[in-house]
């Protein structure tokens, strides 16, 4: 197993770091059977305000990636792990129908067990549904509409293409817009 991990933005990770991120990562890989994960990078990142931290495991069939902020390193890695686990979580869920297929089964580790994820991550349940009415509007609108609204977010009909787009506030504070494409 090689873990990766570099800093950015001028910042340099410590030994400290370095262990506490692979301490904590190594949880996340051992959900999966000895050889199906063989590398898990790590880039530390330092602004003003925050520290964000970007975690990329390519592993047989699926690449898993969490990328969080927050004030404190530490506080950031674990955030980033505790994502990475709910992401696993949703994944298994996914294939259990199918695990006696060749590979699948193979794939995570005979220790995975779901219903102990479920109490670590409670953060990742569905809580809320709310159902939204598509108004047709131009991007410009859609990013006004979603500055009202105080989300980071904002579904709407997109005037000229009549498909459903979402416009979101990026990291940044830059606007981005994901379209949708018919299969």
């Amino acid at each position: 197993m090689k873990f990766e991990i570099v800093g950015k933005n001028g910042f340099v990770p410590t030994d400290a770091i370095k262990s506490y991120a692979e301490k904590r990562l190594n949880k996340v890989v051992s959900f999966f059977g000895p050889d199906v994960v063989t590398e898990v990078r790590v880039v530390c990142k330092v602004y003003k305000d925050h520290h964000k931290i970007e975690v990329t495991i390519p592993a047989k069939g699926t690449v898993l990636r969490a990328e969080v902020s927050d004030h404190d390193m530490y506080a950031a890695i674990d955030k980033a792990n505790d994502k990475l686990v709910a992401q696993i979580r949703r994944h298994k869920d996914k294939l259990k129908n199918n695990l006696e297929k060749e590979g699948i089964k193979q794939a995570y580790s005979t220790e995975f067990d779901a219903e102990s994820l479920e109490k670590d991550i409670l953060a990742s349940q569905l809580v809320k549904n709310k159902k939204v009415e598509l108004k047709p509007m131009s991007s410009e609108e859609a990013i006004a509409a979603m500055e009202l609204s105080g989300h980071d977010f904002y579904v709407y009909l997109d005037k000229e293409t009549g498909r459903t787009n979402v416009v979101y506030r990026r990291d940044d504070g830059d606007y981005a817009i994901i379209e949708t494409q018919p299969l």
